[in-house]
């Protein structure tokens, strides 16, 4: 691939991108405690129950054992076939992907050219919707629980994205996607390129590269293999609305996937609102 990037010699590139999602989070542990509808309906917009947190969900035990799999799977392809391993690192500033991206590549047999430093970006985040697990945590945090990694340069000290009222539709997020990539491929001249980011985000990046659909699990990777073309610069601009979702501001007696009020079921006293939840 190197060798092709060099006899192309800036008409293309081509870069390798290692896609990974974060392992198991404690939001995605309390979806499958409370089943999609009454996540998204209710317990979503919450910070947590009397057992668990999931404002910026960190990783259940589950999630940190995915995430060493990853790392002995890194390690043994390092050893025993030479894999050619990630040049530059990214990752979501979510908690759940910092710790997986931290334990899946610290520690590995990796060349003093290319350590395992990642760069923070705020764009590699999942697509923002209301609920509460989409909420970053502040710069100050994100420095003093990874100090070794790199924050972009006009990182917010505080979340100014997240709202809790208004939610990223798909044509927001891949806005947002592909201007991450332009940036990564005219800034970053690696050939082989680490993301650490969510479910939602990877299949925003995989539809602004034309690649088909594909869902991963928690802890899993996809690699892509991307042809990245310099096109003459234009005016245009792309921009897309922000949406507000209906949610119970108690429990919902039920819930299912579609309907009225985005398939709340509300108590009768409890009416569906498009406000945070206090």
């Amino acid at each position: 691939m190197e060798k092709s990037n060099w006899l192309a010699d800036g008409i293309f590139s081509l870069q390798l991108l290692f896609l990974g999602r974060h392992g198991e989070g404690w939001h995605n542990a309390a979806e499958t405690y409370y089943g999609t509808p009454a996540w998204n309906c209710y317990y979503s917009l919450l910070d947590g129950n009397a057992t668990a947190s999931w404002a910026d969900a960190k990783l259940t035990s589950t999630g940190i054992s995915q995430a060493l799999v990853a790392n002995k799977l890194w390690a043994k392809l390092i050893s025993e076939q030479n894999i050619q391993v990630p040049q530059a690192y990214y990752t979501s500033p979510l908690s759940r992907c910092l710790a997986t991206a931290n334990l899946t590549f610290a520690g590995l047999n990796l060349p003093h050219r290319y350590p395992f430093v990642p760069t923070v970006k705020e764009k590699l985040r999942e697509g923002i919707s209301e609920h509460t697990c989409d909420h970053r945590s502040n710069r100050t945090y994100i420095h003093a629980s990874f100090p070794s990694y790199r924050i972009e340069p006009g990182f917010s000290e505080y979340d100014e994205l997240w709202t809790g009222v208004t939610a990223e539709t798909s044509d927001a997020q891949d806005v947002r996607s592909k201007q991450l990539l332009d940036h990564v491929f005219s800034h970053d001249p690696s050939t082989y390129i680490s993301f650490t980011s969510h479910s939602g985000e990877i299949a925003s990046v995989l539809r602004v590269l034309g690649h088909r659909t594909f869902s991963l699990s928690t802890g899993a990777v996809i690699p892509v293999l991307v042809k990245a073309q310099w096109l003459p610069a234009t005016s245009t601009t792309a921009a897309a609305s922000w949406t507000p979702s209906p949610h119970c501001t108690l429990p919902p007696v039920t819930s299912i996937s579609n309907g009225a009020n985005g398939g709340c079921v509300c108590p009768n006293s409890a009416a569906p609102v498009t406000q945070t939840l206090a």
